[in-house]
């Protein structure tokens, strides 16, 4: 930052300065153009091949059968890791890598903090979801064929409208975030650069379904672990400029005696006390709600588990995800801070503060590195989305509305046809919402108010009986108009007009998301008590598969049993609760008497970051692997010995498909019903 006169800010509250100059000039990227569309097109050319490889091999030497249940459930039995592994790549989104270092250059210490826990607890809070999806609707899909089975149709489409609204928001912060940084790093067009980044992961979603999605998340997330390192020991081990805790705090306290923070005490970036910081906790904790309870990738995350994986892989996932947005931005939003850098507002409302910070220190392979990782955020993500509109569109519209008596052959048609369609439109989006103004920071604090109206009602559907669709459906549209209204009044009384800028200011957003969701679980709770609707779960259990999945029925003992997943259930509860309280209450509680940190407090602060970043950097490579070895082992032996796993799977992948066409919905096998006897035993 270049200081000088008095200070003013932007509508996202980044300090504005007099005669401020840019970080990222028009004209002077850091990389060349070439470098931008080698990393769009030839890492998404390359990672696209890399993976379906990978899933061919699996279905031909792994012996995993290819149908549509394996195409968008991924055969329901993943485990602890990857599951986790998975979590972690859907959750790290353009903005968990820009956001949250912004927060830090403009918050201090409490912003990367406010950010990890606000965006933890949802996770952490989703296995206990993830558990009742497996004890009261094993066989199904997507959370509206449950919402379908328990509340009929009209709720469905009510829900569908909100589930989709989420995929959109998500998708468009991805690319928005995405394409800036390859705009600022490259000079790559900013339209060009959200149209071509979704190109690459259609392949791979295509070809080979949810299973293609987990392997690429598991590949994408170890990189970006392991740039986290890099980047880690960069600011706080390794550097000339910055080098150890020490001189990052004493550098610091520099420039926040000429520059104070406003709102946090005594002006200093080493503080808890911060209102601002503080705001913007309430607001991602509302937002993030909305985008995991209303976000397909999650249900379907759910779904794709092996039971007795579901609620360890949720709250591994939610831990080891922490350690994203909490040590990287420790290390490259406080960096930038620290470091002085001459960055607009602008540029740090567009999510620039994180390649400002490693350009910085590593010249241009700081590009190169910050580029491939948030290109491995956007594109791991992206391909979750793509899979999960693909699901909504192929079961709850296509078959619920158009061909209820569709194949398991059609479904996986008609999935390819909406993941190439949606590919290509995601790049469409991000293009309009840049013409009408609208950046990252803008969509990320507006998504509690559009969508956390849907969160209580979809949450009561699989946690209180007595819910009903009145309550449901009213709570959900009233709950997002009361807090569209809100968010406006607000900016108009608070501002005198209703903008792009003055609706992204704190107090009107944070306005809007209250109102959103607290409004809508009042809503739903007071018509259901009036208007109850008593359910056992019975239809949510009868949800038709379109194919056999063996794996979809609870086991008769052990911990896939009903009785292993309520008490599953009940630690869940316990420690996801538990594990909540400690994020957003205990550990800020404990850390306000520090109030300005002291150098050997900052310094204890950064060792947790530190060790948080390696233990959740060791969980998330290495245990997808060692659970998965004896996999490993079958596909890499049959590959020596020139074996297929099985005679039939020496046929054509296709042929699988089309035998699938002789199954149609509502049609039992025999070696179902044995599996359709446990769950209806339940």
């Amino acid at each position: 930052m270049v200081k000088s006169g008095a200070a003013d800010s932007n509508i996202f509250g980044f300090p504005e300065y007099e005669g401020q100059t840019e970080f990222f000039p028009d004209g002077e990227a850091a990389l060349s153009e070439g470098v931008g569309y080698a990393v769009v097109l030839g890492f998404g050319g390359f990672f696209s091949l890399f993976t379906t490889a990978i899933v061919l091999i699996d279905y031909y030497f792994g012996g995993t059968k290819f149908t549509s249940e394996q195409f968008n459930c991924a055969g329901r039995s993943i485990k602890t890791g990857l599951t986790a592994s998975v979590i972690v790549s859907q959750w790290t989104w353009a903005a968990t890598l820009l956001q949250s270092s912004n927060v830090a250059y403009k918050f201090g210490v409490s912003g990367p903090f406010w950010y990890a826990s606000g965006a933890t607890i949802q996770v952490l809070l989703f296995g206990i979801l993830a558990i009742e999806v497996k004890r009261k609707a094993p066989t199904c899909h997507t959370i509206l064929e449950i919402i379908e089975a328990r509340w009929g149709k009209a709720a469905h489409m009510v829900f569908l409208f909100f589930c989709l609204l989420t995929n959109i928001i998500v998708t468009a912060m991805l690319l928005l975030g995405g394409a800036a940084v390859v705009n600022a790093l490259t000079g790559v067009d900013l339209n060009a650069a959200a149209f071509l980044i979704p190109i690459g992961v259609i392949l791979y979603t295509a070809a080979g379904g949810l299973k293609a999605t987990f392997l690429a998340s598991y590949i994408h997330t170890t990189i970006i672990f392991a740039a986290l390192c890099i980047f880690m020991f960069q600011i706080y081990a390794t550097h000339e400029d910055l080098g150890s805790p020490s001189e990052v705090y004493q550098k610091l306290r520099r420039v926040e005696e000429e520059h104070p923070v406003e709102d946090n005490r005594d002006g200093s970036y080493l503080t808890m006390l911060s209102r601002g910081g503080f705001i913007f906790g309430i607001i991602n904790v509302v937002g993030n709600f909305g985008t995991v309870f209303v976000d397909q990738s999650y249900w379907q995350s759910a779904i794709a588990a092996k039971p007795s994986c579901t609620y360890k892989g949720y709250l591994l996932g939610g831990l080891c995800w922490f350690a994203i947005p909490f040590t990287l931005a420790t290390a490259l939003g406080l960096g930038a801070v620290a470091l002085d850098l001459p960055l607009t507002a602008d540029e740090a409302g567009a999510g620039l503060v994180p390649p400002a910070t490693a350009v910085h220190l590593m010249g241009k392979g700081g590009a190169v590195l910050i580029l491939v990782m948030l290109f491995m955020a956007v594109t791991s993500t992206g391909s979750a989305e793509l899979i999960a509109v693909s699901s909504l569109l192929s079961y709850d519209v296509y078959r619920t509305y158009f061909n209820p008596k569709a194949t398991g052959a059609d479904i996986i048609r008609v999935s390819r046809y909406i993941v190439v369609i949606w590919g290509c439109a995601m790049g469409g989006l991000a293009i309009g919402l840049q013409e009408l103004g609208l950046n990252l920071g803008w969509v990320y604090l507006a998504m509690g108010v559009l969508i956390g109206s849907a969160v209580i009602p979809i949450a009561f559907c699989l946690t209180w009986s007595k819910c009903s669709r009145y309550g449901a459906i009213a709570g959900a549209l009233i709950g997002q108009w009361a807090g569209i209204i809100t968010w406006l009044i607000w900016a108009k009384v608070g501002y005198e007009e209703v903008t792009v800028d003055t609706t992204g200011k704190d107090f009107p957003m944070l306005a809007g998301n209250l109102m959103s969701i607290l409004s809508s679980g009042f809503i739903c709770v007071v018509i259901s008590l009036i208007y109850p609707e008593e359910t056992n779960w019975d239809e949510t259990r009868k949800i038709p598969m379109l194919e056999h999945d063996p794996n979809a029925a609870l086991a008769k003992s052990g911990e896939d049993s009903y009785e292993g997943m309520t008490a599953a259930f009940a630690w869940t509860v316990k420690y996801g609760a538990g594990g909540t309280a400690l994020l957003v209450i205990a550990w800020p509680v404990l850390a306000l008497p520090a109030k300005v940190f002291s150098e050997s407090y900052f310094t204890f602060w950064v060792i947790i970051a530190i060790i948080w970043g390696l233990v959740a950097t060791a969980v998330i490579v290495v245990l997808p692997i060692y659970e998965s070895k004896d996999q490993i082992g079958k596909i890499l032996g049959n590959m020596l010995s020139g074996q297929f796993a099985a005679a039939e799977d020496k046929q054509r992948l296709g042929s699988s498909i089309d035998d699938s066409a002789h199954n149609p919905a509502g049609v039992v096998k025999e070696e179902e019903k044995e599996a359709a006897a446990v769950t209806e035993e339940v």
